[in-house]
């Protein structure tokens, strides 16, 4: 196995899990964005304009919050994976054998995704915001020695986004949003490398890559009342393009047997390759059916299509070009909150999301599939310029079978059971 096939599939390796994210909405695409839209499994998110965070959910919300306000919080995941029936082969001289290892189903570390926003009327018909959160993430840490190391046994991936915003009110019924997104994106894979002439995992090779990359996108957000008691809201996310460059290092690879014995590479280099994070378009209605009762609902529609290959430039001038086929996914939601009195305010919602990766090209990386959401929540006003919400989700997902083969006869079959708790709680101040 050479040192520039390694390099260049880790390089590949990188794009495929900065392409595929949400703890989570499609692969690594994220929903932490908003407590108070958790409660109701995001259902109504571009419509239903409680706090700050609309200026993620639609910009032209803004225009419907009277006074000037701060909304920050946090999202915490605690997932785990039920890994079955792996197995998995790797090539020595003597032929393939089987690859030995364990079976880690706790690979993905606990993790809090924050986010913060402010919102300041400017006159009647003028508002500005300013959004910090993660739209995009993904992180898992099997171990050196997990059975699938070969195909990826360390993977961490984040984008952060920072979205100062205008939106504009024509009248009651209709307000329009406008951001720009200035997005950070930053990744560390690792996988490991087989040495035929020891099977055992503490002689395998390692390769590590890091790239990160910072790029421009934009939102743009309708908001429409027909009737005072009914908001429909529209969304669309721009698609980013990213250009990541980084280090590739590899130790230990084996590289051939020579004249003088075998040859094991330890070397540095650089890689660079073009990817793009797909655009989403998400409308959602909110009806207040009377003062205590309503219910919002909503679909998004997430473009992952874009994402059909991939083209990896490198120092050795070698031809890289790996078709990935990705899907063009929905996700729905609906929900509903209930006004106990005015200091207390109960949600509840359920939703269910695609996942843009097929069969055929799943991954340890991203062992995803489609998903199913229920989440209860509540806000809490004590005083009328504090709220406080917190909401509880469960995610559980379709078995994911993973079944990856190389050329060398390197290969992993396994089927993941995936489920997470989230938790979220956040606090928005008006002044």
């Amino acid at each position: 196995m050479s040192f520039r096939y390694n390099r260049l599939s880790l390089a590949i390796a990188l794009v495929s899990a900065a392409a595929s994210s949400q703890a989570m909405a499609g692969a690594f695409q994220l929903q932490e964005q908003s407590v108070s839209g958790q409660g109701t499994s995001w259902a109504g998110r571009s419509s239903n304009v409680q706090d700050g965070s609309i200026v993620f959910g639609n910009p032209a919300g803004m225009s419907f919050l009277d006074r000037a306000q701060v909304t920050a919080g946090t999202h915490y995941i605690d997932a785990s994976s039920d890994i079955s029936n792996d197995s998995g082969t790797q090539p020595t001289l003597a032929g393939v054998v089987g690859t030995q290892g364990s079976t880690d189903g706790d690979m993905i570390p606990h993790k809090a995704v924050p986010f913060g926003y402010y919102v300041q009327p400017i006159n009647d018909r003028w508002s500005f915001g300013l959004g910090v959160y993660a739209p995009f993430g993904l992180v898992t840490d099997y171990g050196d020695d997990f059975k699938g190391r070969y195909f990826g046994n360390y993977s961490d991936l984040e984008v952060i986004t920072a979205q100062p915003t205008l939106s504009y009110r024509f009248n009651d019924k209709f307000a329009i949003g406008f951001g720009v997104t200035y997005n950070h994106i930053k990744g560390e894979l690792e996988s490991k490398t087989p040495n035929p002439l020891n099977p055992a995992a503490s002689s395998d090779g390692t390769v590590n890559v890091k790239g990160n990359d910072d790029a421009w996108g934009y939102n743009i957000g309708l908001i429409y009342r027909p009737v005072e008691s009914t908001t429909l809201g529209l969304t669309y996310r721009s698609k980013v393009d990213y250009h990541l460059t980084g280090d590739v290092d590899a130790s230990n690879v084996f590289g051939g047997v020579g004249p003088g014995g075998a040859v094991f590479l330890n070397s540095s280099g650089d890689a660079s390759l073009d990817i793009t994070l797909p655009e989403t378009i998400d409308f959602s209605v909110t009806h207040q059916i009377d003062d205590r009762w309503t219910v919002m609902a909503g679909a998004t529609y997430i473009r992952w299509s874009r994402f059909d290959q991939l083209v990896v430039d490198n120092s050795q001038g070698l031809d890289i070009n790996e078709q990935q086929d990705y899907r063009d996914t929905w996700q729905y939601a609906a929900g509903l909150s209930y006004k106990v009195n005015p200091a207390w305010t109960l949600r509840g919602g359920i939703a269910y999301d695609q996942s843009p990766v097929k069969d055929a090209h799943r991954t340890p990386r991203v062992p995803t599939a489609d998903r199913n959401l229920v989440s209860i929540g509540a806000g809490w006003t004590p005083i009328p310029d504090l709220t406080i919400d917190a909401a509880y989700s469960y995610i559980w997902e379709h078995r994911a079978d993973v079944d990856q083969q190389k050329a060398n006869g390197t290969s992993y079959q396994a089927e993941y059971d995936n489920s997470l708790n989230l938790f979220g709680v956040q606090a928005t101040y008006r002044f």
